[in-house]
Protein backbone atom coordinates (compact mmCIF):
# COMPACT_ATOMS: atom_id res chain seq x y z
CA UNK A 1 0.00 0.00 0.00
CA UNK A 2 1.52 3.30 -0.93
CA UNK A 3 1.68 5.96 1.72
CA UNK A 4 1.56 3.69 4.76
CA UNK A 5 3.33 5.03 7.82
CA UNK A 6 6.92 4.24 8.67
CA UNK A 7 5.68 2.07 11.57
CA UNK A 8 4.31 -0.37 9.00
CA UNK A 9 7.52 -0.67 6.99
CA UNK A 10 9.64 -3.70 7.91
CA UNK A 11 12.98 -2.58 9.37
CA UNK A 12 16.35 -3.43 7.90
CA UNK A 13 17.18 -6.94 8.99
CA UNK A 14 13.57 -8.17 9.00
CA UNK A 15 13.37 -11.72 7.74
CA UNK A 16 11.16 -13.39 5.20
CA UNK A 17 8.25 -15.16 6.93
CA UNK A 18 8.37 -18.94 7.21
CA UNK A 19 5.21 -20.99 6.99
CA UNK A 20 4.93 -23.36 9.95
CA UNK A 21 5.20 -27.04 8.93
CA UNK A 22 1.86 -27.77 10.65
CA UNK A 23 0.01 -24.90 8.93
CA UNK A 24 -3.04 -25.80 6.87
CA UNK A 25 -2.20 -26.87 3.30
CA UNK A 26 -2.78 -24.42 0.43
CA UNK A 27 -6.47 -24.39 -0.43
CA UNK A 28 -7.52 -25.73 2.97
CA UNK A 29 -10.22 -23.86 4.87
CA UNK A 30 -8.66 -22.30 7.96
CA UNK A 31 -11.93 -22.11 9.88
CA UNK A 32 -13.03 -19.89 12.72
CA UNK A 33 -10.51 -19.36 15.49
CA UNK A 34 -13.32 -18.83 18.02
CA UNK A 35 -17.04 -19.50 17.62
CA UNK A 36 -18.01 -16.11 19.10
CA UNK A 37 -15.52 -14.01 17.13
CA UNK A 38 -17.36 -11.20 15.31
CA UNK A 39 -15.11 -11.62 12.28
CA UNK A 40 -15.01 -15.37 11.65
CA UNK A 41 -17.23 -17.09 14.23
CA UNK A 42 -20.60 -18.53 13.39
CA UNK A 43 -21.91 -17.90 16.92
CA UNK A 44 -22.47 -14.21 16.09
CA UNK A 45 -25.79 -13.64 14.33
CA UNK A 46 -24.65 -10.34 12.78
CA UNK A 47 -20.95 -11.23 12.48
CA UNK A 48 -19.05 -11.32 9.22
CA UNK A 49 -18.78 -15.13 9.09
CA UNK A 50 -15.58 -14.56 7.14
CA UNK A 51 -14.06 -17.73 5.69
CA UNK A 52 -10.33 -17.91 4.97
CA UNK A 53 -8.35 -20.45 2.95
CA UNK A 54 -4.63 -21.01 3.20
CA UNK A 55 -2.62 -19.93 0.17
CA UNK A 56 0.95 -20.54 -0.91
CA UNK A 57 3.74 -19.43 1.41
CA UNK A 58 2.35 -17.24 4.17
CA UNK A 59 -0.71 -16.00 2.32
CA UNK A 60 -4.44 -16.63 2.30
CA UNK A 61 -7.67 -15.64 0.65
CA UNK A 62 -10.97 -14.91 2.39
CA UNK A 63 -14.51 -13.90 1.58
CA UNK A 64 -17.48 -12.39 3.28
CA UNK A 65 -20.79 -11.14 1.97
CA UNK A 66 -22.00 -7.74 3.13
CA UNK A 67 -25.43 -8.16 4.72
CA UNK A 68 -27.96 -5.48 5.72
CA UNK A 69 -26.70 -5.61 9.35
CA UNK A 70 -23.28 -4.46 8.05
CA UNK A 71 -24.39 -1.20 6.45
CA UNK A 72 -23.44 2.31 7.41
CA UNK A 73 -24.88 4.58 4.74
CA UNK A 74 -28.08 3.22 3.19
CA UNK A 75 -27.22 0.19 1.06
CA UNK A 76 -23.45 0.41 1.63
CA UNK A 77 -21.06 -1.44 3.94
CA UNK A 78 -19.97 0.46 7.04
CA UNK A 79 -16.28 1.40 6.86
CA UNK A 80 -15.67 -0.08 10.30
CA UNK A 81 -17.06 -3.41 9.13
CA UNK A 82 -14.73 -3.35 6.12
CA UNK A 83 -11.79 -2.55 8.42
CA UNK A 84 -12.86 -5.47 10.62
CA UNK A 85 -12.86 -7.78 7.59
CA UNK A 86 -9.33 -6.67 6.73
CA UNK A 87 -8.18 -7.05 10.35
CA UNK A 88 -9.70 -10.54 10.61
CA UNK A 89 -8.10 -11.59 7.33
CA UNK A 90 -4.69 -10.23 8.33
CA UNK A 91 -4.95 -11.80 11.78
CA UNK A 92 -5.73 -15.19 10.25
CA UNK A 93 -2.29 -15.14 8.65
CA UNK A 94 -0.76 -15.71 12.07
CA UNK A 95 -2.22 -19.22 12.11
CA UNK A 96 0.05 -20.03 9.15
CA UNK A 97 3.01 -18.95 11.30
CA UNK A 98 1.56 -20.70 14.38
CA UNK A 99 2.05 -17.52 16.40
CA UNK A 100 -0.33 -15.87 18.84
CA UNK A 101 -0.37 -12.21 17.84
CA UNK A 102 -2.52 -9.13 18.24
CA UNK A 103 -3.09 -6.13 16.01
CA UNK A 104 -0.64 -3.38 16.89
CA UNK A 105 -1.48 -1.07 14.01
CA UNK A 106 -3.87 -1.21 11.06
CA UNK A 107 -3.93 1.38 8.27
CA UNK A 108 -6.80 1.12 5.84
CA UNK A 109 -7.53 2.77 2.51
CA UNK A 110 -11.16 2.87 1.38
CA UNK A 111 -11.02 2.99 -2.41
CA UNK A 112 -14.63 2.45 -3.49
CA UNK A 113 -18.03 1.86 -1.88
CA UNK A 114 -19.06 -1.73 -1.21
CA UNK A 115 -22.84 -2.28 -1.63
CA UNK A 116 -24.92 -4.55 0.58
CA UNK A 117 -25.15 -7.96 -1.10
CA UNK A 118 -21.59 -7.76 -2.42
CA UNK A 119 -19.09 -10.50 -1.66
CA UNK A 120 -15.75 -8.99 -0.71
CA UNK A 121 -12.79 -11.10 -1.92
CA UNK A 122 -9.75 -10.59 0.27
CA UNK A 123 -6.13 -11.61 -0.27
CA UNK A 124 -3.45 -11.22 2.39
CA UNK A 125 0.18 -12.09 2.98
CA UNK A 126 2.87 -11.69 5.59
CA UNK A 127 5.67 -9.55 4.18
CA UNK A 128 8.28 -9.81 6.94
CA UNK A 129 8.97 -10.75 10.55
CA UNK A 130 11.28 -8.84 12.91
CA UNK A 131 11.44 -10.25 16.42
CA UNK A 132 7.88 -10.19 17.80
CA UNK A 133 6.66 -7.92 14.95
CA UNK A 134 4.78 -9.35 11.97
CA UNK A 135 4.26 -7.08 8.92
CA UNK A 136 1.32 -7.91 6.65
CA UNK A 137 -0.76 -6.52 3.81
CA UNK A 138 -4.25 -7.22 2.43
CA UNK A 139 -6.50 -6.18 -0.44
CA UNK A 140 -10.28 -6.49 -0.76
CA UNK A 141 -11.91 -6.65 -4.18
CA UNK A 142 -15.48 -6.63 -5.43
CA UNK A 143 -16.92 -8.59 -8.38
CA UNK A 144 -14.47 -11.47 -7.92
CA UNK A 145 -10.88 -12.11 -6.84
CA UNK A 146 -9.57 -10.11 -9.81
CA UNK A 147 -12.21 -7.36 -9.58
CA UNK A 148 -11.66 -3.72 -8.72
CA UNK A 149 -9.96 -2.90 -5.43
CA UNK A 150 -12.42 -1.62 -2.82
CA UNK A 151 -10.25 -1.63 0.33
CA UNK A 152 -6.66 -2.35 1.28
CA UNK A 153 -4.65 -2.34 4.47
CA UNK A 154 -1.20 -2.71 5.93
CA UNK A 155 -0.82 -4.06 9.44
CA UNK A 156 1.64 -4.67 12.21
CA UNK A 157 0.89 -7.61 14.51
CA UNK A 158 2.75 -8.20 17.76
CA UNK A 159 3.40 -11.72 19.04
CA UNK A 160 2.12 -12.11 22.62
CA UNK A 161 1.95 -14.91 25.19
CA UNK A 162 -1.42 -16.59 25.80
CA UNK A 163 -1.51 -14.78 29.17
CA UNK A 164 -2.33 -11.62 27.23
CA UNK A 165 -5.80 -13.13 26.78
CA UNK A 166 -6.19 -15.17 29.94
CA UNK A 167 -5.20 -12.23 32.17
CA UNK A 168 -7.44 -9.68 30.45
CA UNK A 169 -10.43 -11.59 29.05
CA UNK A 170 -13.72 -12.15 30.82
CA UNK A 171 -13.27 -15.20 33.06
CA UNK A 172 -16.38 -17.11 31.88
CA UNK A 173 -15.25 -17.09 28.24
CA UNK A 174 -11.64 -17.89 29.19
CA UNK A 175 -12.73 -20.92 31.23
CA UNK A 176 -15.01 -22.15 28.43
CA UNK A 177 -12.27 -21.81 25.80
CA UNK A 178 -9.60 -23.39 28.01
CA UNK A 179 -11.83 -26.38 28.81
CA UNK A 180 -12.53 -27.20 25.14
CA UNK A 181 -11.40 -30.82 24.66
CA UNK A 182 -10.28 -30.05 21.09
CA UNK A 183 -6.60 -29.05 21.40
CA UNK A 184 -6.58 -27.09 18.12
CA UNK A 185 -9.74 -25.10 18.90
CA UNK A 186 -8.38 -24.41 22.39
CA UNK A 187 -5.14 -23.01 20.94
CA UNK A 188 -6.84 -21.03 18.18
CA UNK A 189 -9.32 -19.32 20.51
CA UNK A 190 -6.55 -16.96 21.61
CA UNK A 191 -4.85 -16.19 18.34
CA UNK A 192 -5.76 -12.75 17.01
CA UNK A 193 -7.86 -10.46 19.16
CA UNK A 194 -6.27 -7.37 20.72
Amino acid sequence: MSGSSAALQPPAGARKPERHPDAPAPGELIGAHYEHCFGCGHGQAHGLHLEARAGEGVSLTAEFTVRPAHQGAPGLAHGGVLATALDETLGSLNWLLRKIAVTGRLETDFVRPVPVGTTLHLAAEVLAVAGRKIYSTATGRVDGPEGPVAVRADALFIEVPVEHFTDHGRKEEIRAAMSDPDRIRRARAFEVNP
